[in-house]
């Protein structure tokens, strides 16, 4: 299991966006240093698309003149980056030492039962995605939940439906 950066992820578009290589060598070139600038690459390629799939790799990597390897392995090595879309709303269980003593995993449990998918996946309706984190820095407020950049204390399955609606 990788380990979630206490950052929100970008929502995907609701329809698959069409993949358009003018677009990415124009984020590129936002860049000043493109060149060691990978991860702000594909930070704005990831925000751009909502998830970076092999095929934005290989553009990223024929325009910034860098072995595939090199950018496929930055974008597996950091959880921050995906491989698959994502939802609207990204919610991240926290399950460092404090909240999965106090119920993370049991929030897990209830979030894969009721979303009907298993962490790191998508919803039907691409409205929520799953996924888990390994500490957000907020031990004091366990069990924590993430939704987008929204830090929500004490949670109970209970309150994490009645959060969820919110959305």
């Amino acid at each position: 299991m990788k380990s979630v950066a206490p950052t929100a992820g970008p929502a995907c578009p609701p329809e698959k966006e069409e993949l358009n290589e003018a677009r990415l060598a124009a984020l590129i070139n936002e860049c000043p240093d493109a060149r060691s600038g990978l991860i702000q690459v594909l930070h704005l390629a990831q925000t751009n698309y909502g998830y970076l799939p092999l095929s934005v790799q290989k553009m990223i990597a024929a325009r910034m003149s860098l072995p595939l390897s090199q950018v496929a392995g930055v974008v597996t090595f950091y959880s921050f980056f995906s491989t698959v879309p994502r939802g609207e709303h990204i919610i991240r269980v926290c399950l460092g030492t404090a909240c999965y003593i106090r119920g993370g995993k049991r929030l897990v449990d209830h979030l894969e039962e009721t979303l009907g998918v298993a962490v790191g996946g998508v919803t039907e309706d691409r409205k929520f995605s799953c996924d888990v984190a390994r500490c957000i820095g907020a031990c004091g407020l366990a069990p924590a939940v993430m939704i987008d950049d929204v830090v929500h204390k004490q949670v109970t399955p209970a309150k994490l439906d009645a959060i969820r609606a919110e959305y």
